[in-house]
């Protein structure tokens, strides 16, 4: 398996051994709560100048997207890990449910598909 192509489950085993050897551990749920919402803030706040209405200040021109979103996976990750949530089968699960409800819903939204 390529670095690329990991699974989910390779992903969480990942952080879990980088939070026992650089990390010392987890930050505590809450924490870890409040680390989520400021990261994903900060991509609200480049996908609303990058891609919205807001221009974009000078500061704001070298963050990148990919990274922030890689910020907002690794606590996902981090609070997954330390409350025993398994991603890979939640995310098969998930993708389930989605296909079976919407396999025909958005082929036929007209709002889609003018």
């Amino acid at each position: 398996m390529t670095e690329q192509s990991k699974g989910i489950t390779a992903v969480q085993e990942e952080v879990d051994n980088w939070i026992k050897e650089f990390g010392v551990r987890y930050f505590n749920e809450l924490t870890n709560m409040a680390q989520l919402t400021e990261e994903v803030g900060e991509v609200a706040r480049i996908i609303a100048r990058r891609y919205g209405e807001q221009s974009e200040k000078e500061s704001d021109k070298n963050k990148d997207l990919g990274e922030e979103l890689a910020d907002v996976m690794f606590v996902v990750v981090c609070l997954a890990n330390q409350t025993g949530t398994d991603l890979q089968a939640a995310w098969d699960m998930k993708m389930a449910k989605k296909t079976q409800r919407d396999k025909e819903r958005h082929k036929n939204n007209e709002k889609l598909n003018p």
